[in-house]
């Protein structure tokens, strides 16, 4: 039973959430096969989606299971949602829209998911935070996540025997040592508004409270206390990277790291398909980003890039479980680990790809911090927002216009977060 909450006005994406029927959820088809349909948000993945809708369909008679991987997807959803034209299961990321979905209660509880057994716990923990409140219950089956940090060139490293940092100073002293080489330290490709997230995610990290924008939302604090010394941090990699990163974008940065233009590049691990594209012989691995002088800080910047959820008043969940089966089985889950290089969220022996070796014993050990993005609504637009910072590097006015900014785009969320803290 879920926990009694305020329903946030706005955030129920103009569904009836709280009394629907789901027409056709689970439905059986004209040879009497049950109907399961699958909708996820990562087209980049669509050949590997139509590979195991075969598999599965080959291999099961009396369930008929059709994925869809369609550009656009969350709008899709959405107005979908907003017909009530549900399908069984959705495919979608960790981030801000999954905890709206939480909150208009138009996910199942799947919490009986035997398969949750088998998850990294601490994935299941970053699940959980992104609730907006405290919410009973388990909504979403962590698959596969992706890392944020620094991509390096490993042969250049080993060439001029520069060692990893674990802290902030070494960090900054390895910059100037690469510089000292006539080599650029980083390539940024900040034109490309999104890019600006990647460092500020894998610095805040280790600067900022998980649960900054939760504290936020409390009134317990703000974004100019908690985001001080970040956004400070965050201007000073500025001159190790190109005289103008502003005038490169993301494929740019890309090109440029994959021919040894730079000896880093702060990104997540999403990057190397195409780094790879143009250079595939480029020897990378990557490492935590170290934002903190403090090595007990050290926290491996990673959320879920995809989790699979079932949408309320499903009427064949049994049907559902046995898809979610087939896709967390080993082989299935390796082939998208191999052909997306992501991290799994499943415990189990799994071969990575070999650029996230710096990574790994964060992963194995369940050190991971979610994104400080994915609690950010998006007509905040703090991509933008970060860009024009970087330009100015007016680090008051910065922050002024951050917690101006979210007062104003998440006041039902504050007012919401504020009832159920009177009434807890």
């Amino acid at each position: 039973m879920k926990g009694k909450k305020a329903k946030c006005a706005g955030l129920a994406l103009c569904c009836t959430a709280a009394a629907f029927s789901l027409a056709g959820c689970g439905s059986n088809g004209d040879d009497g096969k049950i109907q399961i349909e699958i909708v996820q948000y990562k087209p980049e993945a669509a050949n590997y989606f139509e590979t195991v809708e075969e598999a599965f369909n080959a291999t099961h008679d009396n369930i008929h299971l059709t994925i869809s991987s369609p550009n656009d997807a969350m709008t899709i959803l959405k107005t979908r949602f907003i017909r009530e034209d549900y399908p069984d299961i959705i495919g979608i990321g960790g981030d801000i829209n999954y905890s709206y979905f939480v909150d208009a209660e138009i996910l199942t509880d799947i919490s009986d998911y035997e398969g949750l057994k088998n998850i990294n716990s601490g994935y299941l923990e970053i699940a959980e935070s992104l609730e907006l409140v405290p919410t009973d219950g388990t909504y979403i089956v962590p698959y596969v996540a992706n890392a944020a940090g620094i991509l390096y060139n490993r042969d250049m490293f080993a060439e001029h025997n520069w060692e990893i940092p674990e802290t902030w100073d070494e960090m900054i002293q390895l910059c100037e040592d690469i510089k000292a080489e006539g080599i650029l330290p980083f390539y940024f490709g900040f034109k490309d508004t999104w890019t600006c997230l990647a460092p500020w995610n894998a610095m805040a990290v280790e600067l900022a409270p998980s649960d900054t924008a939760k504290q936020v939302n409390r009134g317990e604090t703000t974004f100019t206390d908690q985001y001080r010394e970040l956004a400070e941090k965050y201007v000073q990699l500025l001159p190790y990277g190109p005289d103008d990163p502003f005038a490169y974008g993301y494929n740019d940065a890309c090109t440029a790291f994959a021919r040894g233009e730079s000896a880093m590049y702060p990104i997540g691990s999403y990057a190397t398909p195409q780094i790879l594209s143009v250079n595939p012989d480029l020897n990378i691995d990557s490492f935590v980003m170290p934002a903190s002088n403090a090595k007990e800080d050290r926290t491996l910047n990673s959320g879920i890039d995809l989790g699979f959820c079932i949408m309320e008043g499903c009427e064949n969940r049994e049907a559902a479980y046995e898809v979610l089966d087939f896709l967390l089985a080993d082989e299935n889950l390796q082939q998208y680990i191999d052909a997306q290089n992501a991290v799994p969220c499943k415990n189990g022996e799994f071969q990575l790809a070999s650029m996230l070796d710096g990574m790994l014993p964060f992963i194995e050990e369940g050190n991971m911090t979610d994104y400080q993005d994915h609690y950010y609504p998006s007509e905040m637009s703090v991509d933008a927002l970060l860009q024009t910072f970087l330009i100015e590097k007016d680090v008051d006015n910065f922050l002024t216009i951050f917690d101006t900014n979210w007062q104003r785009y998440n006041r039902d969320i504050i007012r919401m977060v504020q009832d159920y803290e009177q009434s807890h």
